[in-house]
């Protein structure tokens, strides 16, 4: 059986969500610094994470404010 989420509810855990990928975009940035000089293939990998991480919060953006985001940012 699904649990039943009023939109409160679901607002808070895009929220949450959104916050968590912020928190990874950083991760993986600080994380693809670290690695530049020393591991290119780790850097690079950073780097993709991180992309995919900022695509998440893009979206996440778009739902909880509508037009925020310019588009191709």
């Amino acid at each position: 059986m699904m649990d039943v989420v009023d939109s409160d509810e679901l607002l808070r855990r895009i929220q949450r969500a959104r916050t968590c990928a912020q928190e990874e975009v950083r991760a993986w940035r600080a994380r693809g610094a670290d690695l530049a000089d020393a591991d290119a293939d780790g850097a690079r990998d950073a780097r993709t994470r991180g992309i995919a991480y900022e695509a998440v919060l893009r979206v996440l953006d778009e739902i909880v404010v509508p037009g925020r985001s310019p588009e191709g940012t």
